[in-house]
C-alpha cells in the first residue's frame, strides 16, 4: 500500500509548500530573470526613437539653416524660430502639448514692424532735438548729462575732481625696467603712480585708481603721456615710498614722467556742478540740514591757488 501524505485537520497535507521549500532570493532572481528580454527590448526601442529623433532634428536643422541662408533671414530671427521649433516638439513628447501655451514664434512681418517703429521713435527724438536747437527761445543751462554723471560719482571721485579744478593737471609716473629709453628694451614695471588721492583727501586711498578709471570713463579727466613743466612736483612724486618700492622692485628702473588733466568737458562739469570755491562750500554744507559744517579735509594743507 502506497504512503500517501497524511492531511491534517484543516485539509492541508505534510508536504512543504513551493514558497516555504523554496527560498525567497531564489524567487526574486527567477522574477529579474525573466523580466531581463522585457527590459532588453524597453532599452532598445527606446534608443532606437532617441537616434530618429536625433537623426530627424539634425536633418530639419541643416535645412532650416540653409533655407535661412538662400533667403536671407537674419541669425536672430532663425534662432527664435528654432527655439520655438524645439520647445514645442519637446512639449508633445511629455505630453503636454494641449495646454495653453504662448506663442513664441516670431514672423517676418512682426519683426520688421518693429524695427520700424523703434527707427520712428529715434528719427522723432533726432528731430525733436533739432528743433529745440533751432527754437531761438530755448536756453538749455547745462549739458542734460550732468544729471547722470552726478549719480555715477563717488564722494571722493568729487574731491578729484575740484583738485584738478583747482590746482590743474597733477604729474604721475610710469615705472620702466632698463636703462634706455626704448620701449622694445624696456617692461612696465608700475602704471600711473601718483599723489592725486592723498592731495584731494580722499577717504579711500586704495581705490583711487578705480576712481581715475572711472572719471575717464566718463571723460572728465585723460592720461597725457606728456610731463608737467614744473620738475618739482615731480620730484616730490618720485620721493613717495610706493615709487621707491616700484623702483627697487624690478633692479635696474627709471621713471617716465606724466599728467592728469580735466578735460574740457570735465572742466565746464566742475564749473557748473562743483562748489570750486572754499566759502560757497562751507555756505552749502553748513546750510544742508542733515550734515553740519566741518572743515573740508581736500583743503587742509592746500592752498586753492
Amino acid at each position: 500500500m502506497k504512503n500517501e501524505p497524511r492531511a491534517t485537520e484543516t485539509g492541508s497535507t505534510d508536504e512543504p509548500q513551493p514558497n516555504e521549500a523554496t527560498p525567497a532570493y531564489e524567487t526574486r532572481e527567477g522574477s529579474l530573470l525573466r523580466s531581463v528580454p522585457g527590459l532588453a527590448r524597453i532599452a532598445a526601442a527606446a534608443y532606437w526613437r532617441s537616434a530618429r529623433w536625433t537623426v530627424r532634428a539634425s536633418t530639419r536643422a541643416g535645412s532650416r539653416v540653409m533655407r535661412a541662408a538662400v533667403t536671407g533671414q537674419e541669425p536672430a530671427e532663425l534662432f527664435r524660430s528654432a527655439e520655438a521649433d524645439v520647445r514645442a516638439r519637446a512639449r508633445r513628447i511629455l505630453g503636454i502639448s494641449g495646454r495653453h501655451e504662448e506663442t513664441t514664434t516670431v514672423t517676418p512681418e512682426e519683426i520688421d514692424a518693429e524695427r520700424e517703429e523703434a527707427r520712428r521713435s529715434l528719427r522723432e527724438r533726432g528731430a525733436e532735438l533739432l528743433r529745440r536747437s533751432a527754437d531761438v527761445n530755448f536756453d538749455e543751462d547745462s549739458h542734460p548729462a550732468y544729471t547722470r554723471i552726478l549719480e555715477d560719482l563717488a564722494p571722493d571721485e568729487a574731491r578729484i575732481l575740484r583738485l584738478l579744478a583747482q590746482q590743474g593737471p597733477q604729474p604721475s609716473v610710469d615705472i620702466r625696467s632698463g636703462l634706455l629709453p626704448l620701449k622694445s628694451t624696456s617692461e612696465l614695471v608700475a602704471w600711473g603712480l601718483n599723489m592725486i588721492g592723498t592731495e584731494a583727501g580722499c577717504r579711500h586711498q586704495d581705490d583711487v585708481p578705480a576712481y581715475l578709471n572711472n572719471l575717464f570713463r566718463l571723460g572728465l579727466i585723460w592720461f597725457s603721456s606728456e610731463p608737467l613743466p614744473d620738475p618739482l612736483s615731480y620730484q616730490v612724486l618720485e620721493a613717495q615710498p610706493e615709487v621707491a618700492e616700484a623702483m627697487d622692485a624690478a633692479g635696474h628702473t627709471r621713471t617716465v614722467r606724466r599728467s592728469i588733466h580735466l578735460t574740457p568737458f570735465g572742466r565746464d562739469f566742475c564749473e557748473r556742478c562743483l562748489p570750486l570755491d572754499t566759502a560757497e562750500f562751507e555756505a552749502i554744507a553748513s546750510s544742508s540740514p542733515d550734515q553740519p559744517g566741518e572743515p573740508d579735509p581736500g583743503e587742509q594743507g592746500n592752498d586753492p591757488g
